[in-house]
């Protein structure tokens, strides 16, 4: 299998280091190897303003996948998600409302009330 790693050329996809930590726990949580497994994050179709992200984990990347790598976290990025989500940064916060990764994507033009959809 051959995935593309990501180069200093591209608009990468960007991990804050909480994001990073607490994404390597729940990998570790479901006994999966941080070594060769990482976080699918991808867009979907979806969402009052048309598209919404997706996260899950996988056993490994695809073979179109780019593959990023930050604070021991692999990020794998399928090309057609690409297109809307790079130069983005994956961030976790916590507070009141709750915890939960947030992606912050410099191509949103306009989202939803929630921040749960997104239009390009």
């Amino acid at each position: 299998m051959s995935t593309e790693t990501a180069t200093g050329t591209d608009p990468e996809i960007q991990v804050s280091p909480t994001a990073a930590e607490q994404a390597l726990d729940l990998l570790e949580g479901e006994g999966l190897d941080t070594g060769i497994a990482g976080l699918r994050l991808f867009v979907q179709q979806g969402g009052c303003a048309g598209l919404s992200y997706g996260m899950r984990f996988d056993d490994e990347p695809e073979e179109d996948d780019t593959v990023y790598e930050h604070h021991g976290l692999r990020v794998f990025v399928d090309p057609a998600s690409m297109r809307y989500i790079e130069g983005s940064v994956l961030d976790y916060e916590s507070g009141l409302q709750g915890a939960g990764f947030h992606v912050e994507n410099p191509n949103v033009v306009s989202e939803c009330g929630c921040g749960e959809s997104f239009r390009t």
